[in-house]
């Protein structure tokens, strides 16, 4: 079986599942931190089939020390960002914000 048919490598840091714009973290995010299902994982992946998600989490058992350090790296990438944004949030996250504050506090008035 020629695994690598079933991805696109873009980049070092960017595999894609062929025929998708759905890259192989997001399915083995769900199937390593979130123990989902092959079945589940294709479940919420409506452009995946069954055998693309088996595909993924083959290619991931086979080059397991490699994707996981890719997948550490798409982690720290993920936190920086979160935390890049936290720092200076885009303008309509500032006004959710007051918004749910004046809420509060006027639910705690009444």
């Amino acid at each position: 079986m020629d695994i690598d048919k079933y991805f696109d490598h873009l980049a070092s840091d960017d595999i894609r599942i062929k025929g998708t714009r759905i890259g192989i973290e997001s399915v083995l995010y769900e199937y390593i931190h979130r123990e989902q299902s092959p079945e589940a994982i294709a479940n919420s992946f409506p452009s995946l089939t069954l055998e693309k998600v088996y595909a993924t989490i083959l290619y991931y058992l086979q080059n397991k020390q490699a994707i996981d350090a890719y997948m550490t790296d798409w982690l720290e990438y993920g936190r920086r960002m979160r935390e890049k944004q936290d720092k200076n949030p885009p303008p309509v996250i500032i006004r959710l914000r007051e918004l749910k504050a004046q809420r509060q506090q006027a639910d705690s008035i009444s």
